[in-house]
């Protein structure tokens, strides 16, 4: 079995030291393929320079919601993006979205932030990888005044009814480790209705650890402890979950093409 972790941060400090243990870790379990996802200019060009030297990584290159005040504040902010986005081994364009929650950077910022993200991605024919919490209603009124923007929500944790709104519009869902943990029962059955054509898996490492490994580091490896629970709960064979959310990573994300 293979699998594809599409969105984590190997780029962060919390693996700078260690980053080829963690790749043969990620290997040994399954995880064949991993995207680097940028959550600002600089943190995407490490990305990109992490893709660059270890094999088997891609990147992906945005600026997350909360971070858009300092993009819009550089003139040459969406130059800067687009520049990067053109780069070898990116497959991707994001993270980037609306993220409300508890968040000091304005609806307007965040807006103006996702709309820059969105024309770079349908301009170079690149996927977008959209964050969205707590502003679906906003994210919809913006997704729906393009046409042709393809992509996933990464870290999906809401209920049926937005999981609705994601497939009908032919996006796909990511999901992590937050789905080993919650208690939401909203969340767990919008998991158990993912379509597999439509299905990601993810860890959003170091972040978002699975309850297997609760309390300690998350790595690409542990996107495996996820699947597992998945498979679990939605009454699957792993080989199949495992399957089809690495075909719809690699035809998503072109892998493996001239951009790899």
């Amino acid at each position: 079995m293979e699998f594809v972790d599409t969105h984590c941060h190997l780029q962060l400090d919390a693996f700078a030291t260690h980053e080829d243990k963690v790749l043969a870790a990620a290997s040994a379990a399954g995880v064949k393929k991993i995207i680097c996802v940028g959550t600002d200019l600089a943190d995407s060009k490490l990305a990109i320079d992490l893709a660059h030297t270890k094999k088997d990584v891609w990147a992906a290159v945005g600026v997350h919601p909360h971070e858009a005040p300092h993009f819009l504040a550089d003139p040459n902010g969406s130059k800067k993006l687009r520049e990067l986005a053109t780069q070898d081994r990116v497959v991707a364009v994001g993270e980037t979205g609306l993220d409300f929650y508890k968040s000091e950077t304005s609806p307007a910022d965040q807006e103006q932030s996702l709309r820059a993200h969105i024309k770079i991605g349908l301009d170079l024919d690149l996927p977008l990888i959209f964050h969205v919490r707590d502003g679906w209603a906003d994210f919809w009124r913006i997704f729906d005044e393009y046409k042709n923007l393809r992509g996933v929500v990464h870290s999906f944790s809401s209920g049926p009814k937005q999981l609705q709104q994601v497939l009908s519009r032919g996006l796909y869902v990511g999901l992590n480790g937050i789905m080993t943990f919650t208690r939401d029962e909203a969340q767990l059955e919008a998991a158990r209705q993912v379509p597999l054509n439509r299905l990601l898996l993810e860890t959003d490492a170091p972040f978002l650890a699975p309850t297997s490994v609760r309390g300690q580091q998350c790595e690409p490896k542990h996107v495996v402890d996820t699947a597992k629970f998945l498979a679990d709960l939605r009454g699957e064979k792993l080989e199949d979950l495992a399957a089809a959310s690495t075909t719809n990573a690699i035809e998503l994300f072109d892998l493996g093409s001239n951009r790899g």
